[in-house]
Order: structure tokens, then C-alpha cells, then sequence
């Protein structure tokens, strides 16, 4: 097996996955990216085809691929497609929706140069009435961003997403086995430093700007941070980003999954958010006085929307089955409803910065994983920050101690509450509340109870190899 991954290694080095590295993506602004100059970059690039991307309400990436022909007409007059045939969108006799691309997203897809170069344009959904489809969950996020602007805010963020490397068999199945045998900040010589660098070079040349790359704790785990930018850029990048990891890794005879406890007794992967807001471009968050933390009584608001949210929002940041098997004390996973400084146990932190640089003031939300809807997600973590701060609301007092160590009677005492301890609790949370109706709409809000609670019945009659092993013979 291990001759299989390096024969495909071998045969594709970074110098043949990427034989043409240009920084083109550098000729186009940040925004305001124009048709021409997604015709001019086309044709210069010998595209062929377009994907025309969108995510249904779980987070799955959708698309329409066209004929680089069509690109010229598709920017024009958009693109109309069956919405009935993707989950939680349409009934049948409401099915016609169309895509209209975001000419800021275009980028061409680098593992597609070699044989078929391929670009992308990520797409926001509309009705026949030219009106934003209430069911499309970047739409979500767009009118959450627009209620912070009323008040003068721009909501930034950085996520950051973990995931594992694991071996596939001759016949290409998936055998959850880690890759290599580096932990936390290991300089290892393996593949895994080359295929992390093969990633980063495959971000960069989707317009996402690479801080750095690292192994995570457990074998086989990694997390490539990207830079923070606007939440909607933000949640862009993030769909981005797996995407591309998970080609990168294929390329390499490997698997990239983002699964947030894909093995027993290790680390599970988290989605951490680095989150901030600025007004007249300024960072709101950001208090000289306010020693040690340099914390604004805005930021300290937005935080106490947060927690107090937290748990209704929990269905949304942490989405699966499988999420709540990460979020257990002693693997590094918030459980407890608290915030602090340096303290990695609570569920919010506040990062220190370097003297001098208070615009880099944030506040870290370390529940999420990358199993989330990244749209879903910010929008709501940004509606209860802003409802925090609308109602002037006051955090408790920041916990510093390490709260795993800490005995029940203490917790009750600090008043530390704790999050669902499985889908199902998230749910009964997430279905009692308003606010979660409110931010995420109706439509959203319906189809996305009704999915999950069907997951979680699935499961809850699954019998589990742990059963057959404790229980066959026992009984």
C-alpha cells in the first residue's frame, strides 16, 4: 500500500500539478472584478469550461458546468436550473431558480490545467421574480451582513480548519488509517509536508492568501490557516478550501476529510473562528485601556451574545452525529459555556497581539467544525453578536482557571454552563428558538430540523460495533 501512495506521489510533484504557477489572480481586484476581465483572463488561460457553484443548506457543494462558450451569456443572463432537485430548497411546483454568478469568485481551478483548464464562478440563487431565494444560505449570510452595516459594522473572520490525511486501499477505498506518525508542529519529512505544500500553492492560485501550514496533535491531522476577510469572503474561502484539499490529497492517493472525529482516543478537527468587528475602519473590538485584555465594551457585548446563543445555535456551528464526539472534555474541544484570554478550555477566547498592534483585537469561537455550513454558521454567530450588542448585554466574568479541572460543584458555582451533549439536545434547542427562526429564516429553519432530527433517528437505532462487542456475549 505504502509503494501505491508514493508511486502516485512520484508521479505528481509540485512541479507537475502546478507546471504553469502564475500569479494571475493578482491582476484581478478583491472586488469589483468586471466581465472583461474574466473574458480577457478566460480566453488568455485557454479555459474550457465554467463550474457555476452553489451550497445547498447542509454545506455540500452543488454546481452547473458550461462550456467556456456560455461564459460570456451566463454573466449576462444568468443561468436557470430545477431547484426541487437539491434538498431543502423547492417543492416541485416552485422548482425554477437561477444562478447569478459573482464575478468577484472567478478563479481557475489549478488541478484542471493539465488536460481540461476549468474555472469557477460561485453563484448566489434567485426566484423568476429576480428576488434572492430565502432557501439559499449565502443569501443568509448576505442579509445578516447587511443588519450590521445599518449599524456601521463590518463583520471579519478567520477560520480555521482542521482536517486528516488518510490512506485509500488498491481499490481506492478509504481505510481511516493516518497517513503519517507527525504530531503538533512536527517538521516532518514526509509526504505530508509536500502535500501540504501542494495545497497551499493550489489556495494561492484560487485568490487565498496562505498564512501557514502545520501537523496538527493527532497522526495524520493538519490545519492550513488562510487569511481573515470579510465574513462573506470569508465563508467563500472556507467552501474553497475543502474543495481543494480534497482534490490536492486525491492527486497525492490520499483523503482529506473533515469529519470532526474520525478516530477514537485523538484529537478530533475543529473549525476555530477568529472574529472581529470595525466601524469607519477602525477596529470595534479594540480598547487601549481596558489592560490586559484591550477589550471594548462592544467586543465584550458581542461576546456575551454569543454564550448566551450559544446552545440554540449549537445544531448549525456543530451539525452532525459525529460533532458531539469531538466536543468532550480533554481533546483540546470547548465544552464549557465560558470566555477568557489564555485559558483554551472556554468556549471563547481572546487572542493576545503584539504591543502596537491593536487592530488585530478578536475574539476566537472554538466550538465550530468544519462540518458546518460556513454561511449558516457566521450568519448566526454574527446576528447573536449583534443582538448582544443591541441589547448592551454583559459577559460573565472571564474563567482563567483550566475549567476541565474543575469539579461540577465549581462550574455551578462560576455558573459555567456546558453545550449539548449530542445532535439530538442541539436540536430540541435549536427547534425552541426564535432567534435561530429569525436569522436563518423560515424556510431554512424547517427544512433543516426536519433532515437533521431524520440523522439523528438513523443513527440513534444503528446497533454499533461497541454494542456487538460489549453486550453479544454478556448477555
Amino acid at each position: 500500500m505504502q509503494q501505491k501512495v508514493k508511486q502516485i506521489h512520484s508521479d505528481t510533484k509540485t512541479s507537475s500539478i502546478f507546471p504553469h504557477r502564475r500569479d494571475y489572480f493578482k491582476n484581478l481586484p478583491k472586488t469589483g472584478v468586471t466581465k472583461k476581465m474574466i473574458l480577457d483572463l478566460a480566453k488568455k488561460e485557454g479555459v474550457e469550461f465554467i463550474n457555476l457553484q452553489f451550497i445547498d443548506i447542509f454545506g455540500i457543494v452543488k454546481g452547473i458546468t458550461l462550456p467556456a462558450t456560455k461564459l460570456e451569456e451566463a454573466i449576462d443572463h444568468n443561468v436557470w436550473f430545477d431547484g426541487s432537485s437539491i434538498e431543502g430548497f423547492a417543492r416541485i411546483f416552485e422548482s425554477d431558480m437561477y444562478l447569478k454568478p459573482d464575478m468577484d469568485t472567478f478563479a481557475i481551478i489549478p488541478w484542471t490545467k493539465r488536460e481540461t483548464p476549468t474555472a469557477r464562478l460561485i453563484c448566489d440563487i434567485y426566484t423568476p421574480d429576480d428576488k434572492p431565494f430565502i432557501g439559499d444560505p449565502r443569501g443568509v449570510l448576505k442579509r445578516q451582513i447587511e443588519e450590521a452595516r445599518k449599524l456601521g459594522y463590518t463583520y471579519y473572520t478567520g477560520p480555521e480548519l482542521e482536517f486528516f490525511l488518510f490512506k485509500k486501499d488498491e481499490n481506492d477505498n478509504i481505510m481511516p488509517l493516518p497517513h503519517d506518525k507527525g504530531s503538533y508542529f512536527d517538521q516532518t519529512t514526509d509526504l505530508a509536508a509536500e502535500i501540504r505544500q501542494d495545497m497551499c500553492f493550489a489556495l494561492e492560485e484560487m485568490r487565498i492568501e496562505v498564512e501557514r501550514s502545520t501537523h496538527e496533535v493527532a497522526n495524520g491531522q493538519h490545519e492550513i490557516a488562510f487569511k481573515y476577510s470579510d465574513a462573506l469572503t470569508s465563508a467563500d474561502n472556507a467552501v474553497t478550501f475543502k474543495l481543494a484539499l480534497k482534490a490536492i490529497a486525491n492527486s497525492h492517493g490520499l483523503y482529506a476529510t473533515f469529519m470532526p472525529k474520525p478516530i477514537f482516543g485523538v484529537n478530533g478537527s475543529g473549525m476555530h473562528v477568529h472574529q472581529s468587528l470595525f466601524k469607519d475602519g477602525k477596529n470595534a473590538f479594540f480598547n487601549k485601556n481596558d489592560a490586559p485584555y484591550y477589550f471594548s465594551d462592544i467586543a465584550k457585548s458581542f461576546v456575551a451574545g454569543q454564550l448566551a446563543h450559544i446552545k440554540e445555535m449549537n445544531a448549525v456551528l456543530d451539525p452532525l452525529v459525529n460533532s458531539y464526539k469531538r466536543l468532550v472534555a480533554g481533546y483540546e474541544a470547548p465544552v464549557y459555556i465560558a470566555w477568557a484570554q489564555k485559558n483554551r478550555s472556554a468556549l471563547i477566547r481572546v487572542p493576545g497581539f503584539t504591543t502596537g498592534r491593536g487592530e488585530s483585537t478578536r475574539c476566537e469561537l472554538r466550538c465550530p467544525d468544519p462540518s458546518c455550513n460556513p454561511y449558516l454558521a457566521f450568519a448566526c454567530m454574527l446576528a447573536a453578536g449583534i443582538d448582544g450588542i443591541k441589547k448592551k448585554m454583559v459577559p460573565p466574568a472571564p474563567v482563567e482557571e483550566n475549567i476541565y479541572h474543575l469539579s461540577e460543584t465549581d462550574r455551578e458555582m462560576k455558573k459555567i454552563g456546558s453545550l449539548p451533549k449530542n445532535l439530538y439536545e442541539a436540536l430540541q434547542e435549536f427547534k425552541q428558538s426564535e432567534f435561530m427562526r429569525g436569522v436563518i429564516g423560515e424556510h431554512i429553519f424547517d427544512r433543516y430540523y426536519s433532515a437533521k432530527i431524520k440523522e439523528w433517528n438513523e443513527y440513534r437505532i444503528r446497533v454499533t460495533q461497541w454494542e456487538i462487542e460489549n453486550y453479544l456475549e454478556r448477555y
